[in-house]
């Protein structure tokens, strides 16, 4: 299989919806139109920022075809199909392989904690089950626990169509790890910072990449970052990282972050919807001030007010 199409940035596409939390096509579109102008090595549609754990079943499968379809192969797709079900995860699995997406995503079953067996066992079905590469998707401030450094290193020793793993914690000391020893026996392993701050660390410690949400808004930061690393201009690289170091307060303004995102690339200049899904609260006036106080911090030009 060649993993090279998974290396590069995938930013963590927001969903645009309407006030009664319907798919905004026309929104959308552009949204992804902007993405692919602003040279995403890919996308991921129903990530964490993607808002599907706030989604009924049919609204994640309108989400997934609508991407998938209006985005015709020009870059990647790779879906989030993640549910504490593994039936489920299943259905949404093999839902993503017929409609043409090319990989999907997995956050660990959240909820009930889980000892390391039913984790693995719940890969193992799924990657068994649906005929699509499956990669990992650790963030254990979410999900109440963290995969384990073992598990993924025996998930990829025994699953050749799990080729990944996004690894979303505030520790690169745990990325660092995860490279060491499951790229000594399978070094096109694929990983990806879930971190915006940590691509750049990841890159050096042998990772492909990363999904940030600030390349919604801020493309040229961290498309930056890894175009330069990747040319070995790493004086530009730096430069930009301690850039992308003063956008990061963003993800301190709100909790969920869901409005902030869509707020700050309405500000970028793509005029899009700013709604959220319940039971998420669009961003007040208060929180977009300091919104605002972030991006000129880190001269990102402001386009719309």
């Amino acid at each position: 299989m060649n993993l090279e199409k998974f290396k590069g940035i995938f930013p963590p596409v927001p969903t645009i919806v309407n006030k009664k939390g319907e798919l905004d096509k026309k929104g959308m579109g552009k949204l992804l139109d902007h993405l692919i102008d602003n040279e995403a090595d890919g996308v991921l549609i129903l990530g964490s920022g993607g808002e599907f754990c706030h989604m009924p079943p049919k609204l994640r499968y309108e989400v997934a075809e609508f991407a998938v379809n209006y985005i015709n192969k020009r870059i990647p797709v790779m879906l989030g199909i993640s549910s504490p079900s593994t039936a489920e995860t299943i259905q949404y699995g093999k839902h993503a392989a017929q409609i043409g997406a090319d990989a999907v995503l997995v956050v660990n079953p959240y909820y009930a904690l889980l000892n390391s067996d039913a984790i693995y066992n719940h890969y193992k079905t799924v990657a068994e089950n649906i005929d699509i590469p499956v990669l990992l998707y650790n963030f254990p401030a979410l999900t109440g626990q963290d995969i384990g450094i073992d598990v993924i290193t025996r998930l990829a020793k025994d699953l050749p169509n799990i080729i990944g793993l996004k690894d979303t914690i505030d520790n690169i000391s745990h990325t660092r790890e995860v490279i060491n020893r499951v790229h000594a026996f399978r070094p096109d392993f694929i990983i990806f910072s879930g971190f915006d701050e940590y691509m750049l660390d990841t890159l050096i410690l042998g990772g492909h990449g990363g999904i940030p949400a600030t390349f919604n808004f801020a493309p040229k930061i961290t498309k930056g970052i890894y175009k330069a690393f990747i040319k070995k201009d790493y004086e530009k690289a730096f430069k930009l990282q301690r850039q992308l170091a003063k956008l990061m307060p963003v993800y301190a303004i709100e909790s969920p972050f869901f409005g902030v995102i869509k707020q700050a690339i309405k500000l970028s200049g793509v005029d899009i919807s700013t709604e959220v899904l319940a039971p998420v609260e669009k961003l007040p006036k208060h929180k977009k001030d300091l919104l605002l106080q972030v991006l000129k911090s880190a001269q990102i030009p402001i386009k719309n007010k």
